[in-house]
């Protein structure tokens, strides 16, 4: 008789939740480091930009980025 195994299964809703968060931390903090850096990573945000409407460096723009960066994560883990 064959042994049994129990496979575990990755939740969707799990890795949908854990992507948009580690996107959303991702995008604040690289929204933020024009600020501490004196302008470093600014090139890259005003690219992101392009995809993530009202992202800009700055604080608000960090905290803006992170809402689209968690939609972002959300919809590509739970796909």
């Amino acid at each position: 008789m064959p042994p049994k195994t129990n496979y575990l299964k990755i939740s969707p809703k799990a890795l949908a939740i854990t992507l948009g968060i580690l996107t959303a931390i991702g995008t604040f903090i690289l929204g933020i480091m024009p600020i501490v850096f004196n302008g470093w990573g600014k090139t890259m945000i005003l690219e992101i930009s392009s995809v993530y409407i009202g992202y800009r460096p700055g604080f608000l723009g960090a905290i803006i980025g992170a809402i689209w960066g968690f939609i972002d994560g959300w919809v590509g883990g739970y796909l």
